[in-house]
Parts: C-alpha cells; sequence; structure tokens
C-alpha cells in the first residue's frame, strides 16, 4: 500500500475538519430572527442538550460516536451563538400595507403567476418553504415596498416586473 494513503503514527487520532458555520453574518449586519424563528432554535438546542448529547456521551466509545458528538457541539455552539446575537423583531402593528422583517408576502409577476417569500432570519431561511433571509437579493427589493407597489426584480432568468399582491404576518 502507498505510504500517501496511511498515516504515520496510529497512536495520533485522526481529528475531522468540522464544517463551517453555514451562514454568516456580513459585518456590521445585526442578526434579526423572527418570535418564532428564536422558539424553534431555543427548542432544537434544549433537544441537542438534553436529549441528544447524553444519548452520544453514553454511546461506545468509537471513532464514529466522537466524530459525531464533535459535530452536535459544533451544532450546539452554533444555536447558542445565534441566540446570543439574536435581535427578536415582532411583527409590525397593523395596517399591513408596507414589507417588513417578518412579512409573508405575495407577489405577482406579469402573466399572472404568483409567489410568496417570507422574509426571515438568515438562520431560519428555508428555501423549501419559501423562507427567505432579509439579506437576500429578493427580500431587499422587497422590503418597505407597499401593497400594490410593482418592484424590478433580476431572478437568473431575467428581469421581472413583480406587483406587491399580499403581506401577511404570524
Amino acid at each position: 500500500m502507498s505510504k500517501a494513503f496511511t498515516r504515520e503514527s496510529d497512536d495520533v487520532p485522526e481529528r475531522p475538519e468540522l464544517p463551517r458555520r453555514a451562514v454568516v453574518l456580513p459585518p456590521g449586519e445585526k442578526n434579526y430572527i423572527t418570535p418564532g424563528g428564536a422558539r424553534r432554535i431555543r427548542e432544537e438546542l434544549e433537544r441537542l442538550v438534553e436529549v441528544e448529547r447524553p444519548r452520544l456521551a453514553g454511546a461506545p466509545d468509537e471513532s464514529d460516536t466522537k466524530q459525531q458528538l464533535q459535530a452536535l457541539d459544533q451544532r450546539i455552539h452554533q444555536l447558542h451563538e445565534s441566540l446570543q446575537s439574536a435581535e427578536i423583531v415582532g411583527p409590525p402593528a397593523a395596517p399591513w400595507d408596507e414589507v417588513r422583517f417578518g412579512a409573508t408576502v405575495t407577489v405577482r409577476d406579469r402573466r399572472g403567476g404568483e409567489s410568496r417569500y417570507r422574509i426571515v432570519g438568515i438562520d431560519e431561511a428555508d428555501v423549501d418553504r419559501d423562507w427567505v433571509s432579509w439579506l437576500s437579493p429578493i427580500a431587499r427589493a422587497l422590503l418597505n415596498a407597499r401593497l400594490g407597489q410593482h418592484i424590478r426584480f433580476r431572478f437568473p432568468a431575467g428581469e421581472e416586473e413583480l406587483e406587491i399582491a399580499g403581506i401577511t404576518y404570524e
């Protein structure tokens, strides 16, 4: 076997490269989060600390378990950091005729097709649910727009004119 595929010493455990935090705030930006997002992060943190970590810590001492424990500890640290820096922003007072943080915005394109985007914090963004970070290009285009207003947005497929057809808050 080639030396390129072996360790110099079996005494030194391999340390897996820990993944970096998936989302990083640009310098000077605030970590806005919705009340529901803060609640979900607290619940996940509590579950990881009180259930998952003790389960892994009590498992047989195997390298795979150690790697899982390291990854879990990193996730716990990320969640804790996120909550420490979070600024919880609740919905604005009604009437809801202007797009603000936390809004679910329905937009209508020229062909009459509708799409929805919920503007949330970076730790809450979820493409599958159409939850976009307030720092994303589409959220920046929508923020401060008023009900009925037309905005221009450049999608990868080209520029589109969108009408703000609805604004709601949870």
